[in-house]
């Protein structure tokens, strides 16, 4: 099973990417934008959804990557 992806500021600076669940992060970057394309891409190949924070900790966008559960009509 795919885990969300996860683009959290890391508490010793910088941002990073974690599966949902995991304790240590998969990655650590010095920027949001390097976090966000790298978990894009871990997103894309699992399958999974991408979910991406503000430095606050509140959601600021989600991206899905597996099968939509409720697709639109059209």
């Amino acid at each position: 099973m795919s885990k969300d992806q996860h683009v959290t500021p890391h508490p010793a600076g910088g941002w990073q990417v974690k599966g949902a669940g995991n304790l240590r992060a998969t990655v650590r970057t010095s920027t949001q934008k390097d976090a966000i394309n790298v978990a894009r891409t871990i997103s894309q190949n699992q399958g999974s959804e991408l979910v991406i924070h503000r430095p606050n900790g509140q959601i600021r966008d989600k991206d899905s990557h597996g099968k939509d559960t409720f697709p639109p009509k059209g």
